[in-house]
């Protein structure tokens, strides 16, 4: 999502105590043969903009605490890297989720990462690292390099989320947390959605069951006609003009369901397959 070319590693903050493990001071030399290029840089959420303009409010909705970085150089090529505290690993994930091509293989660094000619980045923990490289070219290589000497200074854990392993893996397309909107529904605050080339997949986490039966609530009225179906604590199906044939259902306080299924696939099952899998 941020437009700046190079390479991120951490100062040690208040700030990013608060929110995990301090990472380590930038140091451009963990790869041989690069220097650093200009200060050491660091924000916070409440001028990020001055650094990424437009791209900012794409990491403060996922929580942005804060960010240290440096732009290391070797000849005419620079990377600019960024690490930045997201505050806890799903939020990490979220930003790396969103920002990551489907369509480009993931690659076991941290919890998670990707790599492209001129980029890389990946989620470790409650930390999100990207690497920009310029000018053009293919900077795999290196970026991979620079990556992997990141990740084994980056503190934090390199386990998926547990949420991932709810949602079913076939012909999925795109699995990212959601901070807001849900399903283009602003009562849905905030969790995972997974696309599949024939239903799509949400599973949304309120503070306490209370709030997830008052959202079972509103959701009914918003769709207008519902049927009561047995799944967990509640549930209910649906036809809407924009999701579709839809069931969502309530587990404590956990909002969960398909929506946009197809003629010929049960959204009921697939609803309640989800929900046994939920904790």
């Amino acid at each position: 999502m941020s437009c700046v070319l190079g390479v991120l590693i951490v100062l040690p903050s208040a700030a990013f105590a608060a929110g995990g493990p301090a990472a380590p001071e930038p140091s451009c030399a963990l790869v041989p043969g690069w220097a650093q290029s200009g200060p050491t840089r660091a924000y916070q959420a409440g001028n990020l903009f001055e650094y990424m303009d437009g791209n900012a409010e794409g990491y403060l909705i996922y929580g942005f605490r804060s960010m240290r970085g440096v732009t290391c150089r070797q000849g005419e090529t620079s990377f600019v890297v960024d690490l930045s505290d997201m505050g806890d690993a799903d939020s990490a994930y979220g930003i790396f989720s969103a920002n990551r091509d489907p369509d480009v293989p993931v690659t076991p660094i941290g919890m998670s990462a990707q790599l492209t000619p001129r980029r890389a980045m990946f989620a470790k923990g409650n930390w999100y690292l990207e690497i920009a490289a310029n000018p053009e070219g293919d900077y795999t290589g290196p970026l991979r390099e620079f990556a992997s000497a990141l990740d084994r200074t980056v503190a934090g854990s390199t386990s998926l989320p547990p949420a991932l392993a709810w949602f079913p893996s076939e012909k999925q397309q795109s699995l990212r947390l959601v901070p807001s909107s849900v399903l283009g529904l602003r009562l849905l605050k905030h969790n995972y959605v997974n696309i599949f080339d024939y239903k799509k997949a949400f599973v949304v986490t309120e503070e306490t069951p209370a709030a997830a039966t008052e959202v079972m609530k509103k959701l009914q009225a918003r769709f207008g006609e519902t049927a009561p179906v047995q799944i967990e604590e509640e549930a209910f199906t649906a036809t809407d003009r924009y999701l579709g044939r839809l069931c969502v259902s309530r587990k404590g306080r956990y909002v969960l369901g398909f929506t946009n299924v197809a003629e010929g696939q049960d959204p009921v099952a697939l609803a309640k397959t989800l929900a046994a899998k939920v904790q």
